[in-house]
């Protein structure tokens, strides 16, 4: 496959290239990165891309400087249209798109209307448009794989199910580093404290999203839209160890799991060769302690709220999502930069979904308009401006 990395220098894109160093069939035709040329300089001597945007423009024309002084071919492009043009790169057949937040809407529209496979790990464009990005990928039909490593884990336990109904889809979730905590021992937490998970190696803003369980509220809005199932027959369950990855009831009463060791290189590998199953790369498999351990608990809504507002956000639907997920990023940003405290962040997207007014079938325009507004409201509330 031709393989454009949309997010190289972040956690699954790394993950990502380190498999196209195990797996001949993978060639690197385009990397993009926010702005970090330092390490997507290496990436590019090493995989020998196309094409490489690098969003900020001024980091862009740096980096095209230096690689212009070697005699390097590779086309450096910035911005928006420089990500989209990595897309939907004529060389290409397969794009991960693996980008921070909202920032991955137009990038996966683009690339499904070029008719490029899409290994999506880019929770947002799928929670703000699904509606919009589901629909397009069935008429273009291309394949449209989920990394996420529990969207994945439903996906694999539907194949072969496809003349038999979803009843339930049980969504795992580790509990996070404060699993058992109550709201009040939460008021003091900082980053550094939200920043240790207790199963997966992520970036910063995904890993704060899992200690509040917000990354779960994302991941039922993404698992309702990736398999038409509805809010209220999406079960969330605390697994903590995150051996189970998620399961899927039907309507007999048959429930299938999908299992296996921490370890995202699995489903990033799943989604590239589109459901073959190719050699494990990582250290460790699953053993026979790990399977004794197993055990599951009920999620704290109230003590974590974030999920609970997740999962009416989804019940809604519409712009709700696009304020949910806006309200967040903003309010996580200000948490890491220490401007708010840590249960700021779901008091703040609480308010901010309050205060919305909904948009039942918000057209391309209307998310970002939306993303802008709960943007701006969280700023207001919280007064960060300042």
């Amino acid at each position: 496959m031709n393989l454009s990395v949309l997010g190289s220098t972040g956690s699954i894109g790394r993950q990502t290239l380190e498999l196209a160093e195990c797996y001949e069939d993978i060639n690197i035709t385009g990397l993009a990165a926010f702005g970090n040329t330092e390490l997507i300089y290496k990436q590019i001597h090493e995989f020998e891309p196309e094409i490489c945007c690098i969003y900020d423009e001024n980091k862009a024309l740096e980096l095209k400087a230096k690689l212009k002084s070697e005699g390097s071919k590779v086309k450096v492009v910035s911005g928006m249209e420089g990500l989209i043009e990595c897309a939907v790169w004529d060389h290409t057949d397969t794009v991960l798109v693996s980008v921070v937040g909202m920032i991955g809407i137009r990038p996966t529209i683009e690339a499904i209307k070029a008719g490029k496979n899409i290994a999506q790990a880019n929770k947002e464009p799928i929670v703000c448009a699904g509606h919009i990005i589901m629909p397009l990928a069935k008429q273009y039909g291309i394949s449209f794989m989920p990394v996420d490593s529990e969207h994945s884990a439903i996906y694999q336990c539907l194949q072969g199910e496809s003349a038999n109904a979803i009843d339930k889809i049980w969504l795992t979730a580790s509990g996070g580093p404060f699993r058992g905590w109550h709201r009040e021992e939460l008021r003091n937490i900082r980053p550094e404290d939200a920043l240790k998970h207790p199963s997966w190696n992520m970036g910063a803003k995904i890993t704060i999203d899992s200690s509040t369980l917000v990354n779960k509220g994302l991941e039922v809005i993404e698992a309702h839209y990736l398999f038409n199932v509805k809010a209220d027959d999406i079960i969330v369950a605390v697994q903590p160890g995150s051996v189970v990855h998620s399961m899927v009831q039907f309507e007999d009463g048959a429930i299938k799991a999908q299992l296996g060791s921490p370890d995202m290189k699995v489903p990033i590998a799943y989604a590239l060769h589109k459901g073959h199953r190719l050699a494990y790369t990582g250290e460790k498999k699953l053993g026979f302690k790990e399977l004794c351990d197993i055990h599951f608990e009920e999620p704290d809504l109230e003590t974590f709220k974030g999920l609970k507002l997740g999962i009416e956000a989804c019940r809604r639907e519409g712009s709700l999502t696009t304020v949910y997920n806006a309200a967040n990023e903003e309010c996580v940003a200000a948490f890491l930069a220490g401007r708010i405290g840590y249960l700021d962040i779901a008091d703040g997207i609480e308010q901010a979904m309050a205060a919305h007014s909904f948009i039942a079938d918000p057209s391309l325009e209307d998310i970002f308009e939306v993303e802008q507004e709960a943007r701006g409201f969280i700023r207001k509330l919280y007064d960060l401006d300042k």
